[in-house]
């Protein structure tokens, strides 16, 4: 076995599912397993297989500088002599440089949950439903124009609902221009797809699909339980064929990546998320961590890796689109931007409204979500406010799918038909339309609060629900937004104890117009924490914005008695969307209750990201030939320069010249560039070119 002592060392593995797509058969019960992020130019994979008598397994999905080896269990003596010594600060094996960090990987089942509804038992009261007769004989016209015969379109409310007027997905528009997902490929990962169904078959795109459970080509469940990826693959590309019902996008290719139904690692999971990504346009994702109330949970280090690469370099250049569910413990005070899926910059996350347009008790609210699309009211909802879709089966059809892991997979449709009228979107476009198309519900609840885009935000519903036709019909003539940039504060220091009750604990830092002198507005807000407390459950934390917007940050939970605080967990926002950034920002943590439990607000840091302006867009031509929008500009925070040697940096983070390069335990790949006053200059690798980040010492 390998060593406690490195078991320790490598702590922080998450979930995934095994091996690469052409690796060897699993055998874990033979081998340990381990992935390493190499310095390429320094040491090869296979130089490194030889120094640790360990098999080279292979690269790890689209990670090149990611790599997979094994070792039998018998013979780990090299393996245990050299790797204890990554638990240095930067994460570099002494007895061989250019290795820059490594982990053991550890199989597990269902590290990541289905997101169906939990309890409490919900329906809505459909008694009183009668639907429209106007609104039933224009359906009529739809289906007899579109020649639209299978069964169960007329119970398919989120595609043209007759009782409840406008309370749907607003598609039939777009398909009756003729905008039906040609074209585009979408990727359901999850516990498996059956392409021998004959509602999905004609739209099976094999090419893009892979069973990381069983290390085949085919993505078929296995087990009568494991319906769920199947329903969600039917909710986005459903054919029109007379059989169940139509997908939102009828004629787009569905792919299925089966990775949520067995013994995984995170190795897998990196894979899948990048898995054929210039074929694969969307990955539909209605899975997280558990919606328990209880867990702070993300992507380990590969899989945050394989989503930067995915957004850089999929679609060749434009960026592969991530959906993913909000989560479904709403009702256990659980919240989104606890899930490092959710809130992550690089995810699209889709909450859920029943079929009256109000929000479940299940769904997730935060500052991270983006939009809502339609599901059923509750747990175990049957018939009339639950989605209809295609099941497991030749010829079978489900009436009982629903949670937030229904409404993802409408939300992927809906992008799947604007890319089919313009490829060339990025994923930074497809937000901007999401959320400029979004139509507000509800808008007498009091969270909804105004934004620079000019329109609101809700932690409930995000920017609204989707809009089908609004988003295809922006689509069309959108102009492409610029590169994207981002700024990073240094940490502020707090380091005082946090008052109990409701006014909190208030921090300030102030961004001056030099600092972020080539953004043209802001998107994405990131705030990373760390606050000690010994009941995490008691916290809740507030973000003020110069233009006075307020982003919940996080929120008290009843059953989470983890005395670890907030280590260093980055908390997301859209709610800042089109904002300057410039002035104060004001974070105030809270120790809500009034108890034995206290706590300590250490440090924060705020990393802003947005367009850059036309200047940035000159200076920072495509070096790649595809085309990239994505590339990653960070801006120099605005300090005194003092000068910084060699030997003071060595000093002040443990960095270590390696070869002539240099390395930081960071989750992307990086180079020392130099040093910029107080701040150490990095270079983030992405694809062909280097982008610098700005890093505080």
């Amino acid at each position: 076995m390998i060593s406690e002592r490195w078991l320790s060392a490598l702590a922080a593995f998450t979930l995934s599912t095994l091996a690469l797509a052409d690796a060897y058969p699993k055998t874990h019960q033979t081998h340990d397993f381990f992935a390493v992020h190499l310095n390429l130019s320094i040491v090869s994979p296979e130089k490194l297989a030889n120094h640790l008598k360990a098999r080279y397994e292979g690269q790890i999905g689209e990670l090149t500088d990611y790599h997979k080896f094994s070792v039998m269990k018998s013979k780990t003596g090299p393996v245990d002599a050299c790797l204890p010594a990554i638990s240095g600060p930067l994460g570099h094996i002494n007895c061989i440089n250019g290795v820059l960090w490594s982990q053991i990987l550890t199989p597990g089942v269902q590290l990541r949950h289905k997101r169906v509804p939990q309890p409490p038992v919900a329906h809505l009261n459909t008694t009183d439903w009668v639907e429209d007769v106007s609104a039933v004989q224009t359906r009529s016209r739809v289906s007899s124009a579109l020649g639209i015969t299978d069964p169960l379109f007329n119970s398919q409310w989120h595609l043209f609902d007759t009782v409840q007027l406008k309370q749907d997905m607003n598609v039939t528009g777009a398909w009756l221009e003729g905008v039906t997902g040609k074209g585009t490929v979408t990727a359901v990962i999850d516990d498996g797809l059956d392409f021998h169904s004959n509602d999905l078959n004609n739209n099976y795109f094999p090419a893009g699909s892979y069973n990381f459970v069983e290390n085949s080509k085919e993505p078929d469940p296995k087990y009568v339980n494991q319906t769920h990826g199947t329903r969600c693959a039917g909710e986005i590309a459903a054919g029109k064929n007379g059989i169940c019902g139509l997908g939102m996008a009828y004629d787009g290719k569905i792919a299925g990546i089966r990775l949520l139904s067995g013994q995984i690692d995170e190795s897998d999971e990196a894979a899948a998320i990048n898995y054929r990504y210039q074929s694969n346009d969307i990955y539909s994702c209605s899975w997280g961590p558990p919606d328990n109330g209880r867990v702070i949970g993300g992507p380990g280090t590969m899989v945050k890796r394989a989503l930067e690469n995915g957004v850089a370099n999929g679609r060749r250049g434009k960026g592969s689109i991530f959906v993913v569910s909000a989560g479904n413990g709403g009702y256990l005070d659980d919240d989104c931007n606890f899930d490092g899926y959710a809130n992550s910059i690089y995810t699209i996350a889709v909450g859920a409204i029943d079929r009256e347009g109000n929000h479940p008790e299940y769904s997730e609210p935060c500052s991270a979500l983006s939009v809502v699309a339609y599901a059923s009211a509750g747990y175990q909802s049957e018939g009339a406010d639950s989605i209809y879709t295609t099941d497991v089966g030749v010829q079978n059809c489900a009436s009982g799918h629903g949670g937030t892991s229904a409404a993802a997979p409408l939300v992927a449709g809906a992008i799947a038909l604007a890319l089919s009228v313009r490829s060339e979107l990025t994923w930074r476009d497809i937000q901007y339309l999401l959320y400029a198309t979004a139509i507000p519900v509800n808008e007498e609840e009091d969270d909804w609060q105004m934004t620079k885009l000019g329109k609101p935000f809700s932690h409930n519903y995000g920017y609204g629900k989707v809009d089908s036709y609004g988003l295809v019909q922006m689509a069309r003539n959108w102009k492409l937004v610029k590169p994207q940039t981002s700024y990073h504060s240094p940490w502020v220091r707090v380091n005082k104890n946090i008052p109990q009750g409701a006014k909190g604990l208030s921090s300030i830092f102030e961004v001056r117009p030099p600092a972020i002198s080539v953004f043209e507005r802001l998107e994405h807000v990131t705030v990373t924490t760390n606050v000690n407390h010994t009941r995490r459950g008691d916290l809740s934390i507030e973000l003020h914005s110069p233009e006075g917007v307020v982003s919940r940050l996080s929120t008290t939970r009843r059953n989470d008695n983890a005395t670890s605080g907030y280590a260093g967990w980055a908390f997301m926002s859209v709610a800042h969307w089109g904002e300057s950034g410039i002035g104060n920002w004001t974070i105030v943590v809270k120790d809500t209750m009034i108890n034995d439990f206290s706590g300590t607000f250490v440090s924060w840091q705020l990393s802003l990201w947005g367009e850059g302006t036309d200047s940035l867009s000159s200076s920072n031509s495509d070096k790649t030939g595809e085309g990239n929008n994505n590339e990653t500009i960070m801006q120099t925070p605005d300090t005194e320069n003092v000068g910084v040697s060699w030997d003071l940096l060595v000093a002040a983070t443990g960095l270590q010249r390696l070869g002539g390069w240099a390395s930081l335990s960071l989750s992307v790949s990086v180079v020392v560039c130099g040093a910029v006053g107080t701040y150490l200059l990095l270079c983030k690798l992405s694809g062909s070119h280097a982008a610098p980040i700005i890093v505080d010492l």
